[in-house]
């Protein structure tokens, strides 16, 4: 007779390395974008790159999410799928704005109210994500205000609707692992229908 605790640690042993492959990967995912902000040549790209950039990235990240929500729902673990999801889609988020703030300070300046680094203008997105506002560093331009308040209202959504979604697609996932359909009432011959195993 098999020891029960013995059982039990398979499917443990399973989660636990799962869990430590998706923290591995949002790390990773993290890291090689903020890389990526910091060794981009953004520094020749004109007013017209800033629009394209954003643009681009903003499809970017509506893709990702996009993809991210399939993956949740065919995944053997859907829960740890939509941690890595946020994972991947927040810093995604963040440094396209904040490469937006950056090469706007660039190549308009004193639109905020300090020349802006890298480090700054991620920083500013950061702030602004959190909605902490130091105040430290404001959008003085038109165009600089604009973009803060797309990021701001980007944020809402994804930290709102975006959730939501995630929300939805783990039970789905969790639902297809059970083997049911989720959310489908069962039709009426299935309810009619007797067992015959069952018995009187």
């Amino acid at each position: 007779m098999s020891d029960p605790s013995t059982v039990r640690s398979g499917p443990d042993r399973t989660r636990r390395r799962a869990a430590i492959v998706v923290v591995a990967r949002a790390v990773l995912i993290a890291t090689g974008l903020v890389t990526a902000y910091y060794l981009l040549p953004l520094d020749e790209r004109g007013t017209a790159g800033v629009s394209a950039l954003l643009a681009c990235g903003s499809a970017a990240v509506l893709l990702m999410f996009w993809w991210e929500v399939r993956a949740i729902v065919r995944s053997p673990h859907p829960r740890l799928r939509a941690v890595e999801a946020l994972a991947a889609t927040l810093p995604l988020f963040l440094v396209l704005f904040a490469c937006g703030y950056y090469l706007m300070e660039r190549f308009t300046p004193g639109s905020f109210s300090e020349p802006l680094t890298r480090t700054d203008a991620l920083y500013f997105a950061l702030t602004t994500f959190s909605t902490v506002g130091f105040g430290d560093i404001t959008a003085r331009s038109q165009a600089g205000r604009v973009l803060t308040m797309v990021q701001m209202a980007g944020g809402l959504l994804l930290v709102g609707v975006a959730a939501r979604v995630l929300a939805g697609a783990v039970q789905m996932g969790l639902s297809r692992q059970r083997g049911r359909p989720s959310a489908q009432p069962p039709s009426r011959t299935d309810a009619g229908t007797r067992d015959p195993e069952a018995g009187p």
